[in-house]
């Protein structure tokens, strides 16, 4: 068994130009000072709470007010007429499509995104089947903490050294190492290569059409590792 688990926003959404725009308005609506996106992008792929409590200072009060504002306003430009939904970077339905057809591999979700809107924009891209398992900080701890990866792999029945996290973040990277799996770092999201290798990526890639022999890659040598060691 091989489960290979995706982080969402960033790694096959491309969603940041999007969530940029909400944060600085709850700001704006806030009447506070307005993040620039360089400092969004840091913490996109946390919980909201955690990642509005990084923006405010650690002010506790002010990441909660914010966390309610940015649900309004998240709906309200959603439906605006300018707004158009995020769409998955070229080249992912088809690595998806090609994983999810491999005898024993399992397909799973570790989002920071609420469980509600995860679920929306995999029914939105006809891709939610795919992912047996779909974790979100609904039901778990906030990355990097490891919650969701072990939700996920008790869900399927499936050890660390079977198991890969693919993230663009250095919390998807820790969460990974944390919880003892693989990990993939990728580029065309928020962080830059030589964070996701200090956070533990063991391979970072920039190109979409790299991801498979990557996810091989990792997950041979952590099979060849732990028959040394049975050995």
């Amino acid at each position: 068994m091989r489960l290979v688990v995706f982080d969402m926003d960033g790694t096959l959404v491309d969603s940041h130009a999007f969530i940029v725009t909400v944060v600085q308005t709850t700001f704006e609506r806030m009447q506070q000072p307005v993040p620039v996106p360089g400092e969004i992008r840091d913490i996109i792929g946390l919980s909201n709470y955690e990642a509005f409590l990084r923006l405010c200072d650690s002010n506790r009060d002010m990441a909660e007010r914010a966390v309610e504002t940015y649900r309004d306003v998240f709906n309200e430009l959603r439906t605006s007429e300018k707004y158009s939904e995020p769409v998955l970077f070229e080249g992912i339905p088809a690595v998806l499509d090609q994983l999810a057809k491999r005898p024993g591999t399992l397909l799973g979700i570790a989002t920071g995104k609420s469980f509600r809107g995860m679920e929306r924009v995999l029914e939105l891209h006809g891709i939610r089947d795919m992912f047996i398992t779909r974790q979100t900080p609904d039901h778990n701890p906030s990355k990097p903490h490891p919650g969701m990866l072990r939700r996920a792999m008790a869900d399927v029945g499936a050890g660390p050294g079977e198991t890969v996290m693919i993230g663009d973040t250095s919390y998807d990277m820790e969460m990974a190492r944390a919880a003892g799996t693989g990990a993939l770092g990728v580029t065309w999201g928020s962080h830059d290569p030589d964070l996701l290798a200090a956070s533990g990526a063991e391979i970072v890639i920039d190109r979409v059409d790299h991801m498979i022999d990557a996810i091989d890659d990792i997950l041979d040598t952590r099979a060849i590792a732990a028959k040394r060691e049975a050995n």
